[in-house]
């Protein structure tokens, strides 16, 4: 992109901020956003019972205006990098807009990647200020985040004696506010689609986190393709489990109901931490990883269907979502809902959709049978080549690259959603950006796949979790996917452990709760020896596997692979195929 080319349909400035005072205008009184109430009284109530604060898109509008003038007030000015470490709240969504109307930079971190990386992350991202909780901050102090750097804090609640001194500046957020109602209201700063909105650091589930560099022209068109991908017309009412996808909520004229939940830990949500809300507000829209809406689904009484009447649109992705937890959390929903699975990653995104509906009607045999997972249809906005893999960087690619239809090769994908580098890194840069015959930047998303030959994309998996035998090379999603259709296994992982200098394919078996053998025996059909599961050498079963901590969903093959080193080196040995067949030969099932 060049210029102020992009724009969003009604908007007369490149500022994405600039929709939330376009909804204030058009819809000042619905409200804008719903959130539990933070007090004693309400820690200590049911999900059924709790009690809310709420803001009008009018009143959103006005408090994001005032904190974006008190920032100027406090030292923080535009193109300014902050680290915004504050949850899901009323202030939250105020201050990242308010942020964007100033043209400051946040910077968002997952608090789930743990002190070491966040620290890691703060270094590289090297901010002015730090806004965040008490909590935050403390930790920010004792750890040393971002001291060479943070010159200004900014205190999300009460404000804790230890952050006086240092040469540092502290305010709270109501002194923030209270600059601003002072200074006025000021205009939307005047920036391009090209010019930086924030930077948005992955969970770093395969390495370590990267920082992608997001423009305002990145954001707008992403909220344009998700409002045309899934028709969402303001009015909606929203519940989003996921901080990051919330934000496009005052964008597209949703009202944001938050639910009380641990954001850092969505596969251990109580459902009722969901359904209630749901059923309280009339929830017609929601984002879930695939890890809640199985836990929501497991924990809940689908007799009464439909127990989420209201709810129409259900959006999941973090990884692949399983047929299985698709059909099961269906059946909590009307018979019009449906459940999308949006692919894309935290550098590109959207890049492909489909709904539930075409899984379980016309996908989920081929899955099974080994074909990888369908993320569908690529969306218009953006542009998917299938090229032959590769490890290292490729500044460029010529069409002679692409690999024919039906054939697995590296996603790369172009569009004006796709961020442009990774900040002050440039050999993540070079090693994910490239440029097209026609000079397009492309992003290399890290996944393996293959287009069928009615244009639909096929997700093979990731391509570091590739594993080569000989000179075969054998992808995740083709081999795990027959032994996922078990009745009683809630997913699996293939591996490549080097064990005694060599490679020994082995397949990590995840149980469902049943009342079986411990035995991988009772949790694989023997039929999937013939294709490409005869590659497998062993089987080991794993309570828990372990999962990024973003969505808690996304499976750490790496860490997997180690699991089964160590086991091999204490003398562990698995099970082979013939062991298994002995087992079930003596009716272990």
């Amino acid at each position: 992109m060049a210029g102020d080319v992009y724009r969003a349909p009604g908007l007369d400035v490149a500022n994405v901020a600039a929709h939330l005072p376009r909804m204030a205008r058009e819809q000042p009184d619905v409200r804008a956003i719903v959130s539990p109430t933070a007090s004693l009284g309400n820690a200590l109530r049911s999900a059924g019972s709790l009690e809310y604060d709420e803001l009008s898109y009018r009143e959103l509008d006005a408090l994001a205006a005032e904190y974006a003038a008190g920032l100027g007030e406090v030292g923080i000015a535009r193109g300014d990098r902050v680290v915004l470490m504050v949850p899901p709240s009323l202030p939250f969504f105020a201050l990242v807009f308010g942020m964007f109307e100033a043209g400051v930079v946040p910077v968002v971190l997952d608090p789930g990647m743990g002190p070491e990386r966040l620290g890691k992350c703060l270094t590289r991202a090297e901010p002015s200020a730090f806004i965040g909780i008490p909590r935050a901050h403390v930790a920010r102090r004792a750890l040393g985040w971002g001291k060479a750097s943070i010159r200004t804090n900014v205190v999300v609640g009460s404000f804790p004696r230890v952050l006086g001194g240092g040469g540092e500046r502290a305010v709270s957020l109501e002194e923030l506010r209270l600059r601003g109602v002072r200074r006025g209201r000021q205009r939307l700063a005047p920036v391009s689609v090209d010019d930086v909105a924030a930077i948005l650091f992955t969970s770093g589930s395969t390495g370590v986190p990267k920082g992608a560099v997001y423009t305002h022209g990145n954001f707008l068109a992403q909220v344009d393709a998700i409002r045309a991908m899934y028709g969402i017309t303001p009015g909606e009412i929203d519940l989003p489990t996921f901080p990051l996808f919330a934000l496009f909520d005052p964008a597209l004229g949703m009202t944001t109901v938050i639910p009380r939940m641990d954001f850092t830990k969505p596969g251990s949500v109580s459902p009722r931490q969901i359904t209630d809300p749901i059923r309280r507000f009339g929830i017609t829209n929601m984002f879930g990883s695939p890890a809640l809406l199985d836990r929501v689904a497991q924990g809940s009484d689908p007799s009464h269907a439909p127990l989420l009447p209201t709810l129409r649109r259900v959006i999941t992705a973090g990884a692949p979502v399983s047929p299985r937890i698709l059909e099961a959390f269906a059946r909590l929903l009307g018979a019009d809902a449906r459940i999308h699975t949006p692919y894309g990653a935290t550098e590109s995104l959207p890049i492909a959709t489909i709904d539930h509906g075409t899984v379980l009607e016309e996908t989920r045999a081929e899955t099974d049978a080994g074909r990888g997972v369908c993320v569908g249809r690529v969306v218009p906005s953006a542009t998917v080549e299938i090229l032959r893999i590769s490890d290292g960087p490729r500044h460029t690619f010529t069409l002679d690259e692409r690999v024919s239809a039906g054939e697995v090769g590296e996603i790369c994908v172009a569009g004006p959603q796709v961020t442009e580098s990774y900040f002050r890194d440039d050999e993540n840069t070079a090693l994910h950006k490239m440029r097209g015959p026609d000079g397009r930047l492309f992003h290399r998303v890290g996944d393996v796949g293959a287009f069928d030959d009615t244009e639909r994309l096929w997700f093979a998996g990731r391509k570091s979790q590739r594993v080569t035998v000989g000179e075969r090379r054998y992808f995740t999603e083709h081999v795990e996917g027959p032994f996922n259709a078990h009745r009683f296994v809630r997913r699996t992982a293939f591996v490549g452990p080097v064990i005694d200098g060599r490679v020994m394919p082995t397949l990590c078996i995840e149980p469902l709760p049943a009342k079986l053998p411990p035995k991988p025996g009772a949790f694989v059909d023997l039929r999937h020896r013939e294709g490409v599961g005869a590659v497998i050498e062993r089987f080991y079963l794993v309570d828990r596997f372990p999962v990024d901590p973003r969505h808690n969903a996304k499976i750490h093959r790496e860490e997997l692979r180690e699991h089964v080193v160590r086991a091999w080196a204490r003398g562990d040995r698995g099970q082979t195929w013939d062991e298994m067949a002995a087992m079930q030969a003596r009716g272990i099932r």
